[in-house]
């Protein structure tokens, strides 16, 4: 039946456009992937030929070139906000990410060809296809994921600065991911789609789909995509014959003890997209497949996907806008998430047998799949997450101008800020850093904190003309709350944003402080009553000179109280401030 599929897709492709065919369409191995160069060159032509298409450029990516932006749309309405208005949903398809995975760039290609040829673009449904997001990567053409079976040559993953893009999208390292984030905030998508290839177990299934996790999502937007979204994508694929499964996270070597759902947090693309209340979906061709194969089941899955956003593009419409209204007022916001260990479902699952043989390089046993014994059977799946860290958000959050990079990636996504008029000092809750992780080499530019421990205190502080005021009344208040509450997983002071808060500017000389401190100690009974109390509670307290010294001096006045203050405010009462 794939080989029926790809015939047909291909014959009709042929059919509607004998005079613009894309280079893997050209090549009769089917094994080759446009360049950029004719990637763009094509889209030009499509849009010289089409009124229903308009080829758009964005801000630039880090190798200079600027990100483009393909509109199909059936009735030539080419602005956001009158696309809104006349109540059309929006669908963005974003390619290229990796663009080792080319699939969806080839993909896209013939599909925005035959909508504008066959004059089948959907009628309530504007969509927006970035047709190479990495452009840096796809530029350094090669070979360079050593197991994947073709096509010819392609892109490399990194991008210019050797980034991975998918791990970009709170950070924001890269223009390409600053140029991203302004598409997605000015079209504003219902809908999103973000094409990739897997690697991993071998099994029967040509892709697999990572969906949106259900208990991250919007309740509203959860229950429509769990109900009808999903089911409709599954069943849809199996009639075309490129049945799906959920994406194979492995929990031991092989599938066959079972697998979890992926936890698609912020700095992935569709953890981003639900940041905004918009559905994502991360297509996973599986590499071991031909390349064919893989281009004609992504170009079916964009064809489903865009069948039922046109059938729901109403409901679609109402439940964004439920859950964009709803956020707003909610009152408390899901940090991290834990994996509900003894909640788990069965699932039919396709494989290939693992078995293991004497390895011709090293002699020891090694893990392969035989593709000659095929199994259906079921296994488990875990897809329950529970939060686990949980923050209250408070009336506003004031940032200190000095960190204007946040202020720059807040406004970026939409989020409303005020500046105070004047000085003002307020009665504002401030975290202390007890305690973080930190990894000893870095992940993606940065030592990515983990399991940071917070202390919530009161304090007056001073702030000043131009500090930031984030009220946390607007849609964006996933976004806002996520990364400004340092306990997210993808929050901006775990990717090290406020890193120098972390380091002590002044210390005291020993020998000269312990004149100081036993003054302190003769003049405050207080201060001496709770210093003999921490000697009673720790033995090795009261054994160790240093350690008392370094205690008395943090109970000083001349400790400095900015050390592991987190910068950002949380006012928490409804006080009237002169902002502008």
């Amino acid at each position: 039946m794939k080989t029926a599929l790809l015939t047909s897709i291909f014959t009709a492709s042929y059919l509607f456009s004998m005079a613009q065919l894309t280079p893997f369409e050209q090549h009769k191995s089917n094994n080759v992937t446009a360049t950029y160069q004719e990637a763009i060159a094509f889209y030009r032509e499509l849009d010289a030929k089409h009124e229903q298409m308009q080829l758009l450029e964005y801000g630039p990516t880090d190798i200079g070139k600027n990100l483009n932006l393909i509109v199909l749309s059936k009735d030539k309405i080419f602005s956001p906000d009158d696309i809104r208005r006349a109540n059309k949903r929006i669908l963005l398809i974003n390619n290229g990410i990796h663009p080792g995975e080319p699939e969806g760039i080839d993909a896209s290609m013939m599909l925005a060809r035959d909508m504008l040829s066959n004059n089948t673009l959907p009628k309530d449904v504007v969509i927006c296809i970035i047709p190479v997001y990495n452009i840096d990567g796809m530029l350094n053409r090669g070979t360079s994921r050593a197991n994947q079976l073709g096509p010819d040559s392609y892109g490399f993953r990194g991008n210019y600065q050797n980034l991975d893009l998918n791990r970009d999208f709170i950070k924001t390292d890269s223009k390409n991911s600053r140029s991203f984030q302004e598409i997605f905030n000015i079209w504003q998508p219902e809908v999103f789609v973000d094409n990739h290839t897997s690697n991993g177990a071998d099994y029967q299934y040509i892709m697999t789909l990572i969906h949106p996790q259900k208990d991250k999502l919007d309740p509203v937007l959860s229950e429509y995509a769990s109900r009808y979204m999903i089911p409709d994508l599954y069943k849809g694929m199996k009639d075309a014959g490129f049945e799906m499964i959920p994406y194979v996270n492995s929990v031991e070597e092989t599938p066959d003890a079972g697998i979890t759902g992926f936890l698609e947090v912020a700095r992935y693309s569709t953890g981003y997209a639900a940041l905004h209340n918009t559905i994502g979906f991360m297509p996973e061709t599986h590499m071991l497949k031909p390349f064919a194969q893989r281009v004609a089941s992504t170009y079916q899955f964009m064809v489903n996907v865009i069948k039922i956003v046109q059938r729901d593009s109403k409901q679609i419409g109402e439940n964004k806008k439920i859950a964009d209204d709803k956020v707003k007022n909610q009152k408390k916001f899901s940090l991290q998430w834990s994996l509900k260990q003894d909640d788990f479902s069965m699932i039919s699952f396709k494989g290939f047998e693992a078995k293991y043989k004497n390895s011709g390089v090293s002699g020891q046993p090694r893990l392969y799949y035989d593709r000659n014994s095929p199994y259906q059977k079921d296994i488990k799946v875990w897809d329950k997450y529970i939060p686990s860290v949980t923050a209250d958000k408070p009336v506003a959050y004031i940032i200190p101008q000095a960190w204007s990079k946040i202020a720059d990636l807040l406004t970026l996504n939409g989020v409303q800020l005020k500046r105070l008029n004047a000085d003002s000092e307020m009665e504002v809750q401030s975290y202390y850093i007890e305690d973080y992780k930190s990894p000893a080499r870095p992940f993606e530019g940065h030592y990515l904190h983990t399991q940071v421990k917070i202390k919530p205190v009161q304090n007056k502080l001073k702030f000043y003309v131009g500090d930031y005021v984030v009220y946390a009344n607007q849609k964006q208040n996933r976004y806002i709350v996520e990364t400004l509450e340092p306990q997210g997983a993808d929050s901006f002071f775990a990717w090290n944003f406020f890193d120098s808060v972390l380091g002590q500017k002044e210390h005291f000389s020993a020998y000269v402080f312990e004149d100081d401190a036993a003054e302190m100690l003769s003049s405050d009974p207080a201060l001496k009553s709770k210093f003999e109390a921490e000697k009673t509670k720790d033995p090795e307290f009261s054994k160790n000179a240093d350690a008392q010294l370094n205690w008395l001096y943090k109970n000083s006045p001349y400790y400095e109280k900015t050390y592991l203050r987190y910068p950002v405010g949380k006012l928490t009462s409804d006080i009237k401030l002169e902002v502008r």
